[in-house]
C-alpha cells in the first residue's frame, strides 16, 4: 500500500524522480548580439569525378534590434563566407562579400524571412515543441534549405529545397565544464524543381535535389540558444545540361558572445595601453565592423611581405592588447602607397596582411579560423601620395578586433 500512495504521488507531481521534461524555447532579448562561426571541410564532385576538397568558413554577425507584437526576435544580420587562399602562407582566410539578411524568429525556431535574402542557408532547424518534453522523446518538424546560385544559375531568388527533420532530444551532457542538452536532427532531401523556376533564369538550371544532413546540436538551456553543433552532409543537384554536382563533408559551429568594441570607451582604453607600451605609428579608430588598431609605416623588407624585427616587436606588444578581446574575430587589412600596378600594390597588400595574419596566429592570439585578412592596394588613402611622409602613412596594415 505505502508503494502504491508514493507512485500515485509522483504521477500527481509530474514523476519527477523518474523523468522531468523540459521546455525548450529560444529567447531573445533587444540588444543582444553574438556570432556564429562555422568550419566546412567539402569535398566536391563533377559527374561523380573528384574535382576539389574546400575548406569554408561562414561567419555570421547577429544583432537583435528589438522584438515584434508576438514577442519574436528581429534579427539583423550579416553573413561572410570565405574559401582557404590557396597557397597563402599559414592559409589564412580571405575575408568575403558581405551579405546582409533581416529576420525573425519565434521561439520555437521559426524564421519568417523576406526572399530578397538569401542566408541563413538552413532554416527552421531546430524547431521544439511548444511542450515539454523528456529524454528520449522525438518529433517530426518541417524546414528547409535556401541556397543561393545567382553567380552559379542566375537564380534571381533563393533555390528552397523542403525536408522534414526527424528529432530526438538524446539529454544532459558535460563537456568542458560546461552543461548542455543534446539533440540529434536528420533530414533527407529530394526535390524537383517547379517549371516556373526556368522562366527566372537563363542556361544550365538545376532541376533536382537530394541528399542527407545529420546534426548533433549542443543546446544551453540558461541562453535559450545554440552553443554549438557537428554535422555530416551530403548535397547532390543534377542539372538541366544533365551534370551532376556534389558536395559532401562535415561542419562544426559556434556560437560565441562578444565584446562590443566600437565605443569610446574602448577606444580611450585602447589608446592608454598602446602609450603604456610605447608604441610608435599606432592610431585607434571605432568602425562599422569593430575597433581598428592602424600600424602606420609598417616596415617590411623592400616590395616584399616580410616583416623587419622592430615591427615584429611591435606586433608582439599589440598582441597583448588584442588578447583582451578572446572571443572577437580579427579582420587584418592591408593597404600600400602609389608605387607600381594596380594589380602588384594589390597583391602586395594581400601578402602582407597575410603576413601579419599569420604572425599573429602563430603567437597564438587567435587561431586561423578566426583571423581574416584583405588586401586593399592603393585605393584608400589616409594622406597625400605626393610625399614620402603621406607614402608612410598610406603604407599601413590595420587590425581591426571585430563586433560586426
Amino acid at each position: 500500500m505505502k508503494k502504491n500512495i508514493v507512485f500515485l504521488s509522483l504521477v500527481l507531481t509530474g514523476g519527477l524522480l523518474f523523468a522531468q521534461g523540459h521546455l525548450f524555447e529560444f529567447k531573445y532579448k533587444e540588444g543582444d548580439s553574438y556570432r556564429v562561426l562555422s568550419t566546412v571541410q567539402e569535398d566536391v564532385f563533377l559527374n561523380d569525378k573528384f574535382h576539389h576538397h574546400a575548406e569554408i568558413i561562414n561567419r555570421v554577425s547577429v544583432r537583435v534590434t528589438g522584438l515584434d507584437e508576438n514577442g519574436n526576435g528581429i534579427h539583423d544580420a550579416i553573413f561572410m563566407t570565405s574559401e582557404n587562399s590557396t597557397g597563402a602562407r599559414g592559409g589564412t582566410f580571405s575575408y568575403g562579400e558581405d551579405y546582409e539578411s533581416v529576420f525573425s524568429r519565434d521561439s520555437t525556431g521559426k524564421y519568417d524571412i523576406s526572399d530578397e535574402y538569401f542566408m541563413p542557408v538552413v532554416r527552421d532547424v531546430p524547431i521544439f515543441p511548444k511542450e515539454e518534453i523528456n529524454e528520449g522523446d522525438e518529433w517530426t518538424a518541417q524546414g528547409h534549405e535556401a541556397h543561393d546560385l545567382r553567380r552559379t544559375f542566375a537564380l534571381r531568388k533563393p533555390y528552397k529545397i523542403p525536408f522534414d527533420a526527424n528529432y530526438k532530444f538524446l539529454g544532459k551532457v558535460e563537456e568542458d565544464g560546461k552543461t548542455f542538452y543534446k539533440f540529434d536532427v536528420q533530414y533527407t532531401m529530394g526535390f524537383t524543381v517547379a517549371p516556373d523556376l526556368y522562366n527566372s533564369a537563363n542556361g544550365d538550371v538545376p532541376v533536382a535535389t537530394e541528399g542527407y544532413s545529420h546534426q548533433t546540436i549542443y543546446w544551453d538551456y540558461e541562453k535559450g540558444c545554440i552553443d554549438h553543433y557537428r554535422e555530416n552532409f551530403r548535397i547532390e543537384i543534377l542539372t538541366s545540361s544533365n551534370a551532376l554536382l556534389r558536395f559532401e563533408g562535415t561542419a562544426h559551429a559556434e556560437v560565441t558572445d562578444f565584446t562590443r568594441t566600437s565605443d569610446e570607451k574602448n577606444v580611450a582604453d585602447v589608446m592608454e595601453k598602446i602609450s603604456d607600451l610605447g608604441i610608435d605609428d599606432v592610431s585607434v579608430s571605432a568602425g562599422e565592423k569593430g575597433l581598428t588598431l592602424s600600424i602606420e609605416n609598417i616596415q617590411f623588407k623592400p616590395d616584399s611581405d616580410i616583416l623587419l624585427q622592430s615591427e615584429r616587436a611591435k606586433l608582439d606588444k599589440i598582441a597583448q592588447i588584442l588578447k583582451a578581446y578572446p572571443n572577437n574575430d580579427l579582420l587584418i587589412t592591408g593597404h600600400t602607397a602609389l608605387r607600381g600596378t594596380r594589380e602588384s600594390r594589390q597583391e602586395l597588400s594581400e601578402e602582407r596582411a597575410q603576413a601579419v595574419a599569420n604572425y599573429l596566429i602563430a603567437k597564438k592570439v587567435r587561431d586561423k579560423y578566426h583571423v581574416f585578412t584583405k588586401g586593399m592596394g592603393g585605393e584608400v588613402p589616409i594622406a597625400d601620395n605626393k610625399t614620402e611622409s603621406g607614402r608612410a602613412k598610406n603604407r599601413r596594415v590595420e587590425i581591426t578586433i571585430m563586433d560586426r
